[in-house]
């Protein structure tokens, strides 16, 4: 493949990236600032927070179920078709949740019809990842692979940089109640306008020589998920395992701290959301940087340093907030999302590594969102329910270092995958015995 096609690819994947996850963040910053107050208004504030992040919950409930529908027509059809599809579903329920009316309008349908289109944007999500990170891998070179794969991860920070800076513009030039009354929904109804954007671009790709070769084979999967499951269980709980306890760092740095910082500590909504933007416009640039590190020294030594350091930072971290000073909040957000960026760099590739081509989607797409119930869904919660608790965001700091001894040990029960021979229909993870195929 040409080197301009796959740099197509890469760009591709990463503005449709962004913009999915635009969408998605846009949920999690609303859920922290406004849902509380316009879907559950009859709850004290704390009660009113933890329902708005239940609701945020629930597309990473979704996801699993988006990654089982869109990984199996991905492995049956192609990659290509279903990212247009995920994109379209995504930005469509993002849209309509900037038309949703309030509890004060139509009474408790309100948190219902929220909570719906938030099951509909997981779905979309849940197919979206293993699709971009897929045509990343194998369209490019192999010795460029964890570099390739970082790209659509970077379109986490890109779209929460997007998410963050659109809503604290609307915060910084609106009075709160107009903010709350109609601001909000902006952010939302723009997603619109960027899926055009997003479609535009997606339909001018071509689709993975990889799968295309498997293709012709006819050696594709009739059942990929049941496949994977049963020749590839061990991959699957690494992949778990290794991706648990990096969202619950990641939502606890982002997610939970918003509400930390505005909730808790009495600070302007605006303070929290702008250390969040600089920690993300940071990240854009040290994501692909520890994917290019990891095709050079391996997967697991970057990302486990990266486990390390963030388990470190956790411990500083809140008592950096709780200064109240935006400059040094700002640096507590930086280093923790430089944290993650370490190990989110090379994760794309050490997952999509795991699996063989002919069921890349599927095993992928599984072992990623399914990890996303255990973790991102519930750290705000857990995080919310700890300090509650036990009054010391102490015990928030051990709950994520304990997840990060999980992502650990997830990394240490596979194989190094960076010269892994990803094949075509019978390409097998690197360490693994190949496996006859019905």
């Amino acid at each position: 493949m040409a080197s301009s096609q796959a740099r197509r690819v890469i760009v591709a994947g990463l503005i449709g990236t962004s913009l999915e996850w635009y969408d998605f963040f846009l949920y999690g910053t609303a859920a922290a600032l406004v849902f509380n107050k316009l879907f559950f208004p009859t709850f004290e504030p704390l009660t009113g927070t933890l329902l708005a992040f239940l609701t945020y919950a629930v597309g990473f409930v979704a996801r699993p179920l988006g990654g089982i529908v869109f990984g199996h027509f991905g492995d049956r059809v192609g990659r290509k078709n279903v990212l247009v599809v995920t994109l379209l579903l995504m930005g469509a329920a993002t849209f309509l949740i900037g038309l949703a009316p309030g509890y004060t309008t139509i009474g408790v349908a309100a948190p219902l019809l929220l909570t719906a289109l938030r099951f509909v944007q997981g779905l979309g999500l849940g197919g979206e990842w293993g699709g971009a990170v897929l045509m990343s891998i194998e369209h490019g070179h192999p010795a460029r692979r964890g570099f390739n794969a970082s790209w659509p991860q970077v379109g986490v920070p890109a779209g929460n940089l997007l998410a963050a800076g659109v809503l604290g513009a609307m915060s910084a030039l609106l009075p709160d109640e107009a903010f709350l009354s109609w601001g909000w929904r902006v952010p939302f109804l723009l997603s619109g306008v960027l899926v055009l954007v997003g479609l535009w671009i997606r339909l001018r790709i071509v689709e993975s020589p990889l799968f295309a070769e498997v293709e012709q084979s006819g050696r594709k999967a009739e059942m990929p998920l049941l496949e994977v499951i049963r020749t590839h269980p061990r991959a699957l709980a690494s992949a778990f395992l290794a991706r648990i306890g990096v969202d619950v760092a990641f939502y606890t740095f982002v997610t939970y701290s918003l509400s930390y910082v505005s909730d808790t500590l009495g600070l302007d909504r605006g303070v929290a959301l702008n250390a969040v933007l600089i920690g993300s416009a940071v990240q854009l640039f040290l994501i692909p940087l520890f994917g290019a590190l990891s095709d050079r020294v391996g997967r697991r030594p970057v990302y486990l340093a990266g486990a390390v350091a963030a388990a470190v930072w956790v411990f500083a971290f809140f008592p950096l907030l709780d200064t109240g000073s935006f400059p040094v909040i700002a640096l507590a957000s930086i280093v923790a999302l430089a944290c993650h960026a370490a190990m989110y760099g090379p994760q794309a590739a050490f997952i999509a590594e795991l699996f063989s081509t002919r069921l890349r989607y599927s095993g992928a797409s599984m072992g990623y969102q399914v990890a996303g119930i255990f973790g991102g869904a519930l750290a705000p919660i857990i995080a919310l329910r700890l300090f509650e608790g036990f009054g010391t965001t102490l015990a928030v700091s051990l709950y994520v270092v304990a997840t990060l001894a999980v992502t650990a040990a997830g990394l240490l029960m596979a194989p190094e995958t960076r010269d892994a021979d990803l094949g075509g229909g019978r390409g097998t993870p690197a360490g693994a015995v190949p496996r006859p195929s019905p």
